[in-house]
């Protein structure tokens, strides 16, 4: 059943690898403490995810002024994911859910990704905005089918500040 804006969060773990060595994130532990935006994305090292995770993270303090925490999430290996950040100077916490579970509970996952070029991947994330709020409620959502479309950061800037 797809999430709705007004539901209670599904919680998770996901590891991160960070210059420290890997962490594991969770969910939950925002919650009474700060709003969290989840930035679900297909895949690192592609042009649109670049661009998306490039813009959010020179956008990071505007974040932390509206009481927020953006994390990454993609399908990739945490080790990858650090290589890409490094490369592309992506300062977004970036999660690995490595087996697609989160972007399932999260009902963020394509069916097939991009059969047209040959790739035909199942669970492939899509590009999808969360907003969940210090209480653990969903409170915006944005999921394209269009994985070349990047969602709204305007409208996501919009909600936080109401949530401040």
């Amino acid at each position: 059943m797809p999430l709705s804006v007004g539901t209670k969060a599904p919680d998770f773990t996901l590891p991160t690898k960070t210059t420290g060595g890997p962490r594991q994130i969770t969910l939950s532990d925002n919650f009474g403490k700060r709003n969290t935006v989840l930035a679900f994305f297909p895949m690192a090292f592609t042009s649109t995810c670049t661009t998306e995770m490039r813009s959010v993270s020179s956008d990071l303090a505007a974040y932390a002024q509206m009481n927020a925490v953006v994390y990454g999430i993609s399908g990739d290996n945490p080790f990858a994911q650090e290589a890409w950040a490094r490369k592309e100077c992506i300062a977004v916490t970036l999660l690995s859910d490595y087996e697609h579970q989160v972007a399932r509970m999260y009902d963020a996952v394509y069916d097939t990704f991009l059969p047209q070029i040959g790739l035909g991947m199942g669970g492939v994330p899509k590009r999808a905005t969360y907003v969940i709020d210090r209480a653990g409620v969903i409170q915006y959502i944005d999921c394209n089918a269009d994985a070349r479309v990047v969602p709204d950061f305007n409208k996501v800037k919009a909600k936080l500040a109401e949530l401040k």
